[in-house]
């Protein structure tokens, strides 16, 4: 299972570039169908692929809100389009898919050591970091007193 869901993080990625490249116009669940449609993937990684985008398209705000909080003298906007992907499909899988951070940082560096510039791996495992270590922070405020 967990080839098949690195397999589905990288269509994943590929779903969101084709997303930011066509202007953000087309809604994620639309563009998803049309490009499962035209390619062949395998029922498990498909499953998790559609889990990955149907997340994003119901919290690209406050992930990109999570991501953003995580960028040290950057802004969204500055990044590329792939390590901006990469960070929100990591956020999401973080944040709202209870995966655990250090999975979701490992596949992450995968990615970005694929698809990325040089400076990818780095920078998208700084930003992780501290998104993870955030992310910890609010829970033990959050589930420490009543």
């Amino acid at each position: 299972m967990a080839r098949k869901r690195s397999r589905a993080r990288g269509w994943a990625l590929q779903v969101l570039y084709a997303w930011e490249v066509r202007g953000e116009r087309d809604r994620l669940p639309d563009l998803l169908s049309e490009f499962i449609s035209t390619r062949r993937i395998g029922a498990e990684a498909q499953e998790y692929l559609e889990t990955l985008i149907t997340t994003l398209d119901m919290y690209l705000e406050p992930v990109d809100e999570a991501v953003a909080g995580s960028l040290l003298n950057w802004r969204m906007e500055r990044l590329s389009i792939i390590d901006r992907n990469i960070l929100r499909l990591s956020a999401a899988e973080m944040l709202h898919l209870a995966i655990p951070p250090r999975v979701v940082i490992q596949e992450a560096l995968q990615l970005a050591e694929k698809y990325g510039s040089n400076e990818s791996p780095r920078f998208i495992n700084g930003v992780l970091d501290a998104l993870m270590r955030r992310a910890e922070l609010d829970t033990s405020r959050s589930g420490g007193g009543s």
